[in-house]
């Protein structure tokens, strides 16, 4: 079973999802690509320790402070976009990195020359746990902001939250 939990952000309304294992979503609602992906129709707003644990984690980042831990979460989906998102994960609160450096890193665990930025920008992209899947710190080549589910308007606003200018 899926539920939902509603979060009000200074940067609009979230809706969280959890199963039994973790957290599996957390989106924008408003001006937010592959809202809901993954959420099924019989998805019922219901308490969860998984949304007290994401809620506490919120209300520490949107205070503009590192929240020093990671709720509990089920990643979901190809094996492909949950590696990415494992990835995504290891890159600390007020630094970024970029497409190619997360391709040049699979190139390497997967002992291949090159892989493309394309692929990594895709699965990025369809992150279903913004935020605390980090997929915000991805800049384009050059530091370029470009790409984020949310708007580049909110993932600005994220970056400057944590001290980053772009």
């Amino acid at each position: 079973m899926i539920y939902t939990h509603r979060y009000p952000s200074p940067l609009g309304q979230i809706l969280l999802a959890a199963d039994d294992e973790g957290l599996t979503g957390l989106w924008f609602v408003e001006n937010q690509r592959h809202m809901g992906e993954g959420l099924s129709a019989g998805a019922e707003e219901h308490p969860s320790p998984f949304f007290d644990e994401a809620t506490q984690w919120l209300d520490i980042y949107f205070s503009g402070r590192d929240p020093g831990f990671t709720p509990t979460l089920h990643l979901t989906g190809p094996d492909f976009r949950r590696h990415v998102g494992e990835l995504l994960l290891q890159i600390p609160y007020g630094i970024t990195t970029t497409y190619g450096e997360l391709a040049r890193t699979i190139a390497l665990e997967r002992g291949i020359e090159r892989f493309s930025s394309r692929a990594v920008g895709g699965a990025v992209g369809h992150n279903p746990i913004s935020l605390i899947v980090p997929c915000h710190r991805v800049l384009g080549s050059g530091g370029k902001l470009t790409g984020y589910g949310g708007g580049l308007a909110r993932k600005a606003a994220l970056l400057k939250l944590e001290g980053i200018e772009v």
